[in-house]
């Protein structure tokens, strides 16, 4: 005979208990779908405009008809989505990686070497790999996949990091607008910003909530994302010096010495492990910085490139390098917009982690030669910026948010999509 427990069924048959783990499971889902199925809602909802709006404009004027598919073309609208910086992940994701250093013949200008894979991180292309292993989908659908997947997950951080400071609704606010920020037009490609902005917003949260070992590790995995880690990097390890500070002696325990330091032992080095790679694989200490300034024109120039578009653009001139007329302006309110939304974050006296991050995050945009109008793409992770914006807005009633988010959506295919893939070079 069964030893399978019975119960009485509100039909009067008798029918197997339910699983311990189950009736304890159902519960938990259902209390995560109410915490957070509005933000995901919030931001897909959002999303999703700005995409329509971005894949219809891309369709109907057509010109990525004529372009080579590496370069913001192929036969399809959505094949724009993997060119450019995407076309390189595909590629390391089929053929891994070969550093190497290699002049173009004759060359003398600005571009001297050619473009090499190793200029670009390794998570997001491995992660691609996985998925296309895993679900038997081509690099772009995996790619695409992991894009999606990572820009609700960065929702869900900066939901979190803000909620913290400023409740729930100001929570909401701050996922809708990572939706229609300027350079969001990248969150469903084949880029990483929504990788590593899921990466970042988590590691801060964790800080946030002196989970430190969790914070290494996520800032650790975020050095394998992008270089501008190292402003992770450093604000985790002011937060967890001051940590420490503020310990009164009685609770200076061992217990709570370790997690901090081993957090800030541990969160460098997934990028100084890749970056020593790939200098030890072209056999030259400094080989990484050498390709990015012979073969993309990326270098550290004290800011000056970015003060020569910052002094052309109001006059009117566009003679500087890598001018791109309509994205250049918008780069240049991004620029602007920033220290006036730090300013208004540092007055709220937020944790210290947030306002390292986005000043050293912005420090090392403003200070590197690079295409000024991706300035908005090298700014969307800076999260901690939607925060004041997001207090001031939550006082808003629900259909006045929905009305101005809404707008911005349907604006943000243009602004933050079109314009970055069709008339500049994202």
């Amino acid at each position: 005979m069964s030893t399978v427990e019975l119960r009485r069924s509100p039909s009067g048959l008798d029918s197997p208990e339910a699983p311990r783990g189950s009736r304890e499971f159902r519960p938990r889902l259902r209390r995560a779908a109410v915490r957070y199925g509005p933000v995901l809602l919030t931001y897909g909802v959002l999303k999703l405009a700005g995409f329509a709006v971005f894949m219809y404009l891309l369709d109907s004027a057509g010109d990525f008809r004529k372009k080579n598919p590496r370069f913001g073309g192929g036969e399809h609208a959505w094949d724009v989505l993997a060119s450019w910086d995407g076309w390189w992940y595909q590629q390391i994701a089929q053929h891994g990686y070969d550093p190497a250093l290699e002049p173009v013949p004759g060359a003398t200008g600005l571009i001297t070497l050619e473009g090499n894979s190793a200029a670009f991180f390794p998570l997001y292309p491995t992660l691609m790999r996985l998925v296309s292993e895993c679900t038997g989908l081509g690099l772009y659908g995996a790619g695409m996949t992991v894009s999606v997947i990572a820009s609700f997950v960065a929702a869900l951080g900066i939901f979190a990091v803000t909620k913290q400071l400023g409740g729930h609704r100001a929570g909401l606010v701050a996922a809708g607008l990572w939706a229609v920020w300027p350079g969001s037009g990248t969150e469903w490609s084949g880029y990483s910003e929504s990788l590593y902005t899921a990466l970042a917003a988590w590691a801060c949260h964790a800080v946030l909530s002196r989970r430190w070992l969790t914070a290494g590790l996520l800032t650790c995995a975020a050095g394998l994302c992008r270089p501008t880690a190292v402003a992770l990097v450093a604000a985790l390890a002011v937060a967890a010096l001051l940590s420490l500070r503020r310990r009164p002696d009685g609770v200076r325990r061992a217990e709570g010495i370790r997690r901090p330091l081993t957090a800030v032992a541990i969160a460098p080095l997934g990028l100084f492990c890749y970056l020593a790679w790939v200098n030890y694989r072209m056999g030259d200490i400094n080989g990484y910085s050498k390709l990015q300034d012979g073969a993309w024109a990326h270098k550290f120039d004290w800011g000056v490139h970015s003060f020569n578009v910052l002094t052309s653009i109001p006059v009117g001139h566009f003679d500087y390098l890598f001018a791109m007329p309509f994205l250049d302006v918008i780069g240049v309110c991004v620029v602007l917009t920033v220290p006036v939304l730090t300013v208004l974050l540092v007055r709220l006296r937020p944790p210290a982690v947030l306002v390292v991050y986005t000043f050293l995050s912005y420090l090392m945009v403003m200070t590197t030669q690079q295409i000024f109008g991706n300035v908005s793409r090298y700014l969307l992770p800076l999260f901690p910026l939607f925060i004041p914006l997001a207090l001031a807005m939550r006082r808003l009633n629900w259909p006045s948010l929905g009305a101005v988010l809404g707008t911005a959506a349907l604006a943000s295919g243009s602004y933050a999509g079109y314009v970055l893939f069709e008339l500049g070079v994202p």
